[in-house]
């Protein structure tokens, strides 16, 4: 499985312009919208051209086969499915070029009837993210002349699972209501550490899938902002910051969420890592032309003349530019799905005479994540965890007939 360093760095550099660019609860995937970009920079002209090839961090005439390498390289990922769509009008002629750089069985028709299309693209969407999105995020008008769209679905269940249990933490705003939490212990110490960054020091927290699809639990400095802790996160996979490991921590107030103590025990026992997450399910949609200058979209969206003679004679432009993500983390594993489209229109006493390390790691108030693949470090999905996942209701019905049969 192919893949150029040069691609994964263009990618998280895009995830973290993005994260530096978003507030509150969310999820995204740049590398959803990365071989998107490509394709249309292939077929661009113009400052439309040189806009594309910034936001890409490529050149225009690279993109394009970057863009095959990546889509191919993520679908050989084990756990990782992908997908690369394009509809158009029928009387839309596609240059043969451009066309050819396209899956041989990724283009179909736009009938020109919304409802009729609404529910092939909707159809497509659902089966491609196996349900987790239904809805293809691309505004369908009269003058939609093609729709180019990726989608992206990711599935792991951790190495070591965790407990569920009911969060306890005195830090606002999770304080006031009951949430589901996470927690399980290990003697695997380096699975944490924390770097001084830019923007302060950050908590790394590395739960490992058992397909090589890995998420990192970023813990900031409180008053850190999500873009400052994400893309401290993506200097991380760079190695652009050191890290001091768990088994290198200090005793004390380690770093963000992290304790580290000498502890009595009844036996011998090894140093063990005890985290304490939330779960939660993420749901987020993006209008990509909000962000334009981010993708490079700012003059494509003019619509008095086309941008990409490279892809048609008919002259085009970005009518709308929109993506639909889902990240969900629990107590087994991690589900991400992400759909990008352009429609282009016109979580007794004992006796203690032994003691052991104790390091403990809460990520018990809001905090960034990194879904990527381990071997090459491209990440997949991002997000920044504001609202947990509730604890589950209690069926009253079910627990009164356990209580009949004891």
């Amino acid at each position: 499985m192919g893949l150029a360093t040069t691609t994964v760095q263009a990618v998280n550099r895009l995830t973290a312009r993005w994260a530096d660019a978003s507030e509150g609860g969310t999820a995204f995937s740049a590398a959803g919208v990365w071989p998107l970009l490509a394709h249309l920079a292939d077929g661009a002209q113009g400052v439309a051209r040189a806009q594309l090839e910034e936001a890409l961090g490529l050149p225009a005439g690279q993109a394009m086969a970057a863009a095959r390498e990546l889509l191919a390289a993520m679908d050989a990922m084990r756990g990782l499915e992908t997908g690369l769509g394009l509809w158009t009008r029928r009387t839309l002629e596609l240059r043969n070029e451009w066309e050819a750089g396209l899956p041989a069985d990724a283009h179909g028709v736009l009938t020109g009837d919304p409802a009729a299309d609404r529910q092939a693209l909707d159809a497509w969407t659902a089966k491609r993210t196996g349900g987790l999105i239904d809805r293809m995020p691309v505004t369908l008008t009269e003058d939609t002349q093609m729709v180019l769209a990726s989608a992206l679905t990711m599935r792991t269940q951790w190495l070591r699972p965790f407990d569920e249990v009911e969060l306890a933490t005195a830090y606002e705003p999770w304080a006031t209501q009951p949430w589901l939490g996470l927690r399980r212990s290990s003697t695997v110490l380096d699975r944490v550490g924390v770097a001084q960054t830019p923007g302060g020091y950050v908590t790394e927290l590395k739960v490992l899938g058992n397909n090589a699809l890995d998420v990192h639990l970023l813990l900031g400095e409180e008053g850190m902002s999500p873009g400052q802790v994400l893309g401290a996160g993506v200097g991380l996979l760079a190695d652009r910051y050191a890290v001091l490991p768990g088994p290198r921590l200090p005793f004390g107030n380690a770093g963000p969420g992290l304790r580290v103590e000498k502890v009595r025990c009844t036996r011998p026992e090894l140093p063990s890592l005890e985290v304490t997450t939330v779960a939660y399910d993420v749901n987020a949609s993006h209008d990509l032309l909000q962000l334009h200058r981010l993708f490079g979209l700012t003059a494509v969206r003019d619509t008095s003349h086309g941008h990409f003679p490279g892809i048609s004679d008919f002259p085009l432009a970005i009518g709308s530019a929109e993506q639909n993500v889902r990240a969900k983390f629990g107590a087994l594993g991690f589900e991400a799905a992400a759909v990008t489209a352009f429609g282009a229109v016109g979580a007794g006493i004992p006796d203690l005479r032994y003691v052991t390390t104790m390091i403990s790691a809460a990520f018990d108030r809001p905090f960034g994540f990194l879904a990527l693949h381990r071997h090459t470090r491209l990440v997949l999905t991002a997000g920044w965890v504001t609202d947990p996942l509730p604890p589950p209701e209690l069926d009253w019905d079910d627990e009164l007939d356990r209580d009949d049969e004891r």
